[in-house]
């Protein structure tokens, strides 16, 4: 059995920092797309440099932290199914 068996690509800390590089690349790019490409705003907010990726943004942070207020109301006792 070789050392490496086992292991996957993310396991090694280089590989993730490559990784989150090449997202931060890709999203700065896709945002400085945004000189370029011509939106057709349908209303008068939206065609704002960067909006997309700002309302993106303000609905991930959203989504997790009602995630967090869900998880409070449907959260069980740790030995729920034991009883």
């Amino acid at each position: 059995m070789s050392q490496d068996e086992g292991r996957y690509w993310l396991d090694r800390p280089e590989n993730v920092a490559k990784l989150y590089r090449g997202l931060w690349i890709v999203g700065v790019l896709l945002v400085l797309a945004d000189l370029v490409v011509h939106r057709h705003a349908e209303a008068g907010f939206d065609g704002g440099f960067g909006f997309y990726g700002v309302y993106g943004f303000v609905a991930c942070v959203a989504l997790v932290l009602a995630a967090k207020l869900l998880r409070r109301a449907v959260m069980r006792p740790e030995d729920y199914y034991d009883r």
